[in-house]
């Protein structure tokens, strides 16, 4: 049987039936979609959350190595100033024990070459020149003490008399000869 529904109540309930389903059904595939994104959201926050925690970390972590870096470049550059104090120290006593020599030669040859009839008053030594002064009895105690000079390996030749000049004696005794001779001293020699 064919039933015909004259009521247009009915149709009005029939309409409002399928409208109200299809907005439920709106409603809850909105509903599902605002909450999948709320999670998709709320998951992509923590993830920067904690990313941010684990960068602030790591942050934390290069502060303290940079710290502690910084004092180990502190301690490294006092050992190398350090270093290079003694360095300089080193250099300098070697530079001494290699220029000790020379003046011992030079008062040890020269002490040698004096005769017994003389005595020195000043002795002065300019890079390699030495000026020796003194006193003498005679002038043949004065060439034998440059000649002598002029025979050690430690001068050079020639040995130059510069002044010698004859001091009157204050006593009845013999006269002095006061002398100043110029030399040039060879410190390498042997």
């Amino acid at each position: 049987m064919i039933k015909i529904n004259l009521l247009a109540v009915d149709r009005e309930r029939t309409k409002r039936k399928a409208k109200f389903q299809a907005g439920q059904s709106v409603a809850a595939l909105s509903g599902l979609i605002l909450v999948a994104g709320v999670l998709v959201v709320g998951w992509w926050f923590w993830s920067l959350r904690t990313e941010s925690i684990q960068l602030d970390e790591q942050i934390a972590e290069a502060q303290r190595e940079t710290a502690r870096l910084q004092n180990v470049i502190r301690q490294v550059q006092q050992f190398e100033q350090r270093r290079t104090q003694l360095q300089q120290r080193v250099t300098l006593i070697e530079q001494l024990r290699k220029g000790q020599t020379g003046p011992v030669h030079l008062v040890d040859q020269v002490s040698r070459s004096l005769p017994e009839s003389m005595w020195l008053t000043e002795m002065k030594q300019t890079g390699s020149d030495v000026v020796i002064e003194g006193k003498c009895t005679s002038l043949t105690a004065l060439s034998d003490f440059v000649s002598s000079l002029e025979t050690s390996a430690y001068f050079d030749r020639p040995v130059e008399i510069i002044d010698s000049t004859t001091e009157a004696a204050a006593t009845s005794g013999p006269s002095l000869i006061k002398f100043s001779v110029k030399a040039r001293f060879k410190a390498n020699a042997s």
